[in-house]
């Protein structure tokens, strides 16, 4: 069956790499896996535009400067690449998907395309972006449509009519690329989440986030909530951009119909966020409905852990330059086994 590592940490993007430099500078013997064909590749997969809404002071992981200005904001590739220098004398093997995880003597197996991996203990850093989420009513289209997972650049959303669905900070983002194209551009509105100015009162959102504690504020920490917020434009300054519209409940044909009337579109994108997959885990007690089982990053069984989650230990849990927070927790708590 091969030697049993101490861990196996299945997902080697920004959480994977964190807790994986954690593990090994404390002389773990552990193997990062990951589907993707590079170290960095979800990220060089995303629009050509995309770039960082937090500066680059604010994404570093443990023990690596990001090598970018103080103020500029990276682009999706500058990550990628980061990302896969910060692997370098990690033991990462690429290309090797998870397709089941089970107990077994003395821990866990991994099933993969090249064999049965055997660990201890288990790490699952494959973050909250795996599956696009595509609402039932793209069925009715009779139009193109993609999800903002597959968008690139402009030229690949066809006609001069665009509905974007989602108003978070990918569909805006992307929205707003679309109309400076010379696209008519209405964007279906779920939730106006509060808008936030991408450099409050001259200093980056994070700069006051960070000094102020909210970002690293534990997430079960009593008091209000903090609001989930998006950073850009204010909703009066996009409107001169866009259009403004309702949710969207329904499509046939062209149409669109949306809470406060029907739109016709040439074409539609979906930012309608991502889903987490978790049908490789044959783990009794680890998964209900569809999510890992978690209380604030524990998992009730004993050697295996989550990392990268939204909101898993505070506001900053998913973000590349504040992972490293629950990263050097989980490694504790991988090593007090």
């Amino acid at each position: 069956m091969g030697p049993v590592l101490d861990v196996l940490v299945v997902g080697a993007g920004q959480a994977g790499l964190a807790v994986g430099r954690a593990l090994a500078d404390r002389g773990a013997d552990l193997l990062l896996v990951d589907a993707a064909g590079a170290v960095g590749d979800s990220w060089r997969a995303r629009w050509d535009s995309l770039r960082l809404f937090t500066s680059a002071e604010h994404d570093a992981l443990p023990g690596r400067a990001f090598p970018a200005p103080r103020g500029s904001y990276p682009g999706k590739d500058a990550v990628a690449g980061y990302l896969a220098a910060y692997a370098q004398g990690l033991p990462v093997r690429t290309g090797t998907p998870v397709h089941r995880l089970a107990p077994a003597p003395g821990g866990f197996a991994a099933e993969t395309p090249t064999g049965t991996v055997r660990a201890r203990q288990v790490v699952v850093a494959t973050g909250p972006f795996q599956v696009p989420r595509v609402p039932a009513l793209a069925a009715g289209l009779d139009v193109p449509h993609l999800h903002t997972g597959a968008y690139r650049r402009p030229s690949d959303v066809p006609g001069r009519r665009v509905l974007v669905v989602g108003a978070a900070n990918s569909g805006l983002q992307v929205a707003l690329e679309l109309a400076r194209a010379g696209r008519v551009v209405t964007v279906a509105v779920g939730r106006r989440l509060r808008r936030v100015p991408q450099r409050p009162l001259g200093r980056d959102l994070y700069w006051w986030l960070t000094r102020t504690g909210l970002v690293t504020r534990p997430s079960d920490a009593p008091g209000p909530r903090i609001p989930d917020v998006v950073v850009g434009p204010s909703w009066r300054a996009l409107g001169r951009e866009l259009a403004l519209r309702g949710r969207a409940v329904a499509a046939r044909g062209r149409v669109v119909e949306l809470a406060d009337g029907p739109v016709e579109a040439d074409a539609v994108v979906w930012a309608t966020g991502w889903r987490t997959e978790h049908g490789w885990f044959d783990v009794p007690g680890a998964v209900r409905g569809g999510r890992l089982v978690h209380e604030r990053g524990a998992v009730p069984v004993p050697g295996l852990h989550v990392l990268g989650l939204p909101g898993m230990r505070m506001r900053g849990s998913a973000l590349l330059g504040f992972v490293g927070h629950d990263a050097a927790w989980v490694a504790r708590r991988v090593l007090a086994r």
